[in-house]
């Protein structure tokens, strides 16, 4: 289902990108797109909240090592954008953003569908969007010397952006938990159809990344250095990721949080506040991360056949 989301989402804007006819549609289009994501997000988020309780949301060790990773890489690879130029500059500002990025709201729906941990999955969404809103003002002046807004300006921006899909659905979730638990129970079936709600934003993901490519006016040379800093970043994360935790739970739990990334808020951000043409590496991470994802997808089904097939032996 995943690259047939992603084929599709690069369909539509293509379609839409090469025939005038539906141009007009343009001032409404992208608004649409870009809130139906935000929108999905907040239904995936919903149904991660409801199968758990305030009390699931646990710190553990491997949420440590992974804002380290993800908060010390973004540092370092400011300060290397401070002091460079040119076409190199661009790339490391597509790999602090990549770097930086929050984990996506459907890494919760693909690790509870791997077999992960959902709970610990929820809570590096919850702390590492905390993280990044007021890290990333902080280096914002530095890597962009044209920023005129002040730090807790950056700040409110950003949470804006963030927290109404992030906080929101919890507290509607948990509300629910605690007043009116047969339909909460009722919610906690219809969970696990999230995974194809996911579809869906999986596709207005692409549509916004296609635009974002064919908007940036990159060359192809550009592009292909965007293509292997984004693919890089995918795999360091997803790696590094996997190495933490304790037991195959925790290792897998590690590397959906630090690997999948909110694409859509990180286009938002390199649009706004980077090189406009860094928002390409969203795009690019997106169908990376999914790819990967899809194979980790067919192996459990595989591993869980051949279970099937051990017992009926």
């Amino acid at each position: 289902m995943l690259p047939c989301a992603i084929v599709l989402g690069i369909g539509l804007y293509l379609g839409y990108h090469y025939l005038p006819v539906l141009h007009p549609m343009g001032p409404w289009l992208h608004p649409l797109v870009s809130e139906g994501q935000r929108l999905v997000i907040a239904f995936l988020l919903f149904f991660q909240f409801v199968k758990i309780s305030p009390h699931d949301l646990r710190l553990s060790r491997w949420h440590l090592y992974a804002l380290a990773v993800q908060m010390l890489s973004f540092l370092l690879l400011s300060a290397l954008v401070a002091v460079t130029g040119g076409t190199l500059r661009m790339l490391l500002e597509c790999a602090m953003l990549c770097m930086i990025c929050p984990t996506a709201s459907a890494a919760g729906v693909i690790t509870d569908r791997l077999g992960g941990h959902l709970a610990g999955t929820v809570t590096y969404v919850v702390l590492i969007n905390v993280a990044a809103t007021f890290l990333i003002p902080l280096v914002i002046p530095l890597v962009n010397p044209s920023a005129t807004m002040g730090f807790w300006a950056y700040v409110g921006h950003i949470a804006l952006k963030v927290f109404p899909v992030l906080i929101l659905p919890g507290l509607l979730a948990w509300l629910v938990r605690y007043t009116t638990r047969k339909l909460q129970r009722r919610l906690m079936r219809w969970a696990s159809n999230s995974f194809y709600i996911w579809g869906i934003g999986l596709t207005l993901a692409m549509v916004m990344s296609t635009r974002a490519l064919l908007m940036s006016g990159l060359g192809w040379t550009a592009v292909a250095g965007i293509v292997l800093v984004s693919l890089l970043c995918c795999f360091v994360q997803f790696f590094a990721g996997r190495r933490m935790g304790k037991g195959k739970v925790e290792h897998l739990t590690a590397g959906q949080a630090l690997g999948q990334k909110n694409t859509g808020f990180l286009i938002w951000l390199g649009y706004h506040y980077m090189t406009p043409v860094t928002s390409v590496a969203g795009g690019l991470y997106a169908i990376w991360q999914n790819l990967f994802n899809s194979w980790e997808l067919y192996q459990k089904a595989r591993e869980e056949e051949r279970q099937r097939g051990r017992i009926s032996q």
